[in-house]
């Protein structure tokens, strides 16, 4: 007789009880119950003598005695139970009498478990949960720990295990056929699936739990590979044009004139580049590199490459303030090389176009124009690129900046105005997590630059409590010290203010994380205290007596883009000391003679913003100084405060990013970590595992891409990825 299906409804297997399951936790099938995964255990064989308050505590124990008292208020009773493990006694008090002091009788054995509290000096369990022995059993036949469930209202945790326990009786081979082809579980020494659901739910000793997490652990690394090598595998059969630079070309030429040397790091990223785009299948390659570590001027060669073979290159930014300082240190570092068909221009040389939403509609007009008929070689601008208004004569190259700052559908609209697949380089200073996860995982080709240019300053980061007012006036004394001494600072706030609530930011800004990202942030707290905002924050910093006579300006996403401009001149030659502003001076923002940054309510921020943000000071010979304001002093936030302040190392700081806010929706667009589809693999903690099954899902797909010899494999890869995520990864 075959076993139990994992389609066959709750009802069907535990009566009345199931609803339960399906109302708390949306639990239907036994499949569903199946992959309801203990998040603990906890050891039967704890003694009374080890137990601590705060402790969820599981004893076997003897009841040594049990009485009924009347409460003091007269109105009626509470049992109370004294325990013993022979040696050690602790109290048990039920407030709810009914149907316990007929089984609690002196002489009855049993496993409980519950909370340990304290009462008048005593330790005491209210409550608890417990279940009957017989006679012979020390605790519940077969089991070594334990299993600790997430909470399933209406449904104690014993009834948890007892149902598990009805199902695992029902299930046989047939009821769990095997994903994993044997050979392989064999060569990787893996559980069946059956043992591995048998272990983690019912285990008889310490190692079926480990065997069966391990076999968990591999299988849903290697899903995860297989939809990443049958990707690969598809996109090597897509093909493009070979992207090469002509002898004698524009690339040669810039090389020529460049006033420095390249440093090793970027000669081998740009070797590196032009055998990707030499090929005919579409380059996909990540550079990450400190802030100011040279990432422009690799992505500038490569667009160079791609110009001299006839195609264009189009740079994305996420701002334009980051497009237009693009555009004017692009067409510095070209020189006439960046004025093809223009008067003076070289011979050789290209246009350099910028396209963004607040130009003016004859210069957008000339801008399309010149993209549409190929004059322009190398085209700069922000999500106006992506207008449906805009048309490449041969578009060759995608670069995006910050790649962070935009979505898989905004890039893939960008690529998809090539007649050709374009090739893609992304860049970025610090990863998101999702990215460091998928570079994990072998997706992304990834290239590093880790040396920072000659001259750079060292950054100083510290955390200040905002709530301590003699430490924020020491702030701004700091600030005014710094502008005395011949210094600039930036001010930064998560809001622009001025409203009675925050309204969405514009394109120039990236809003700051909702307050309930992160897991120990209280939305009620954050609607008590209104975020600072630049309005207020300009207002109050003029009006500090530590700040008098310093010039003080701000600079936000909605004021108008000449006014931006402005402001952002005056600042660089000097003619500003603080200027107040939101992210919109995140990146791209280039002031060698600012050496001091505030964040306020820096809790709202990503550590990728924070690093990105603290990245605008200590560019020029002056030691950086960033001060990180914020209401939190303990939890999940403050240690990711910390964390920013105790190292500038951009990619130990996106490790500490993971770690914190876990791999995102690998397979999907959500990036915080708050949908997550692993249950037992952890990006940072089991690369192994990853690696051996990249290794292993290559082979299979290999042999056989669409795994046809491998139904049940193939469909567990399907059940996986949905048509949404996987259309998102091919796109991605």
């Amino acid at each position: 007789m075959a076993g139990l299906r994992l389609d066959t409804r709750l009802e069907r297997v535990l009566g009345a009880s199931a609803k339960h399951f399906e109302k708390g936790r949306g639990l239907v099938t036994v499949g569903d119950l199946l992959a309801y995964w203990p998040r603990r255990y906890v050891d039967y064989q704890a003694d009374l003598s080890s137990v601590t308050v705060g402790q969820y505590a599981v004893v076997v124990a003897e009841v040594r005695s049990a009485h009924l008292l009347r409460n003091r208020s007269g109105k009626g009773q509470r049992l109370q139970v004294v325990i013993t493990d022979g040696t050690q006694e602790i109290e048990l008090v039920f407030f709810r009498v009914y149907g316990h002091k007929e089984k609690l009788v002196p002489g009855a054995r049993a496993v409980f478990a519950g909370q340990v509290g304290e009462f008048r000096g005593t330790y005491q369990l209210a409550h608890p949960e417990y279940h009957l022995l017989g006679a012979d059993q020390g605790h519940e036949e077969g089991l070594w720990q334990m299993p600790i469930y997430l909470q399933v209202p209406k449904v104690a945790n014993w009834a948890i295990t007892q149902s598990m326990r009805v199902i695992l009786d029902q299930l046989d081979e047939t009821s769990l056929p095997d994903a994993l082809p044997q050979e392989l579980r064999g060569r990787r020494r893996l559980v069946s699936a059956l043992e591995a659901v048998r272990g983690i739910h019912r285990p008889a000793r310490r190692a079926e739990v480990d065997a069966g997490r391990a076999r968990q652990r591999y299988e849903e690394a290697l899903v995860l590979q297989l939809v990443l090598a049958q990707r690969r595998w598809r996109a090597g059969q897509d093909q493009t044009k070979a992207r090469m630079p002509r002898e004698g070309g524009l690339l040669a030429a810039f090389d020529e004139r460049l006033p420095f040397e390249l440093t090793e790091g970027q000669l081998a990223v740009g070797t590196t580049l032009a055998s990707e785009m030499s090929r005919e299948q579409p380059m996909h390659r990540l550079l990450q590199g400190e802030v100011g570590s040279g990432k422009t001027i690799v992505a500038l060669r490569a667009m160079l490459a791609a110009v001299d073979s006839g195609g264009q290159a189009a740079l994305l930014a996420p701002t334009e303030v980051l497009a237009q300082q693009h555009h004017r240190s692009i067409t510095a570092m070209m020189g006439d090389l960046a004025e093809g068909g223009m008067l003076g221009g070289s011979e050789i040389g290209t246009k350099v176009v910028l396209l963004t939403g607040s130009m003016s509609t004859a210069a957008k007009k000339r801008a399309l124009l010149d993209i549409v008929t190929g004059e322009a070689g190398i085209v700069i601008g922000t999500h106006a690129l992506i207008q449906d208004t805009v048309d490449f004569f041969d578009l060759a190259l995608v670069v995006v900046d910050e790649q962070h700052r935009f979505g898989v559908e905004q890039r893939d609209a960008l690529r998809a105005k090539g007649a050709h697949p374009p090739h893609v380089l992304v860049m970025t200073a610090t990863p998101i997590p999702r990215t460091v996860a998928m570079t994990v995982f072998g997706d992304l080709e990834t290239s590093t630059l880790r040396e920072l240019p000659r001259g750079r300053a060292p950054i100083t980061t510290h955390v200040v409590p905002e709530d301590n007012p003699a430490w924020v006036a020491r702030i701004w004394q700091r600030v005014a010290e710094e502008v005395a001494e011949g210094r600039q600072a930036y001010v930064v706030c998560p809001r622009i203010g001025g409203e009675e609530a925050p309204k969405a930011l514009d394109a120039d800004e990236v809003q700051a994380p909702p307050p309930d990202i992160w897991d120990d942030a209280d939305p009620a707290v954050a609607q008590e205290r209104p975020l600072a905002g630049v309005l207020e924050t300009l207002e109050e910093l003029r009006a500090n007596p530590d700040l008098q006579g310093l010039r003080v300006e701000m600079l936000h996403g909605r004021m108008p883009a000449e006014d931006k401009d402005a402001v952002m001149a005056r600042f660089s030659r000097g003619e500003i000391d603080v200027l107040v502003a939101t992210t919109v001076i995140e990146v791209g923002v280039d002031v060698p003679n600012a050496s001091v940054m505030v964040i306020r309510d820096a809790d709202r921020f990503g550590v990728s913003q924070l690093h990105q943000l603290r990245g605008r000071v200590g560019r020029g010979g002056y030691a950086g100084l960033c001060l990180l304001m914020t209401h939190s002093e303990t939890g999940p936030t403050r240690e990711r405060l910390d964390a920013v302040a105790a190292t500038t190392d951009g990619f130990e700081l996106a490790r500490i990013d993971l770690g914190q806010r876990r791999e995102g929706d690998i397979l999907g667009a959500a990036q915080s970590g708050r949908r997550n589809q692993l249950e037992f693999l952890s990006i940072l903690d089991h690369e192994q595992v990853i690696e051996m099954a990249r290794e292993d899902a290559q082979a299979l797909v290999d042999e056989d891409p669409a795994l046809a010899a491998y139904p049940l494999l193939a469909a567990a890869v399907q059940e996986r990825v949905d048509a949404e995520q996987a259309a998102y990864l091919e796109r991605g």
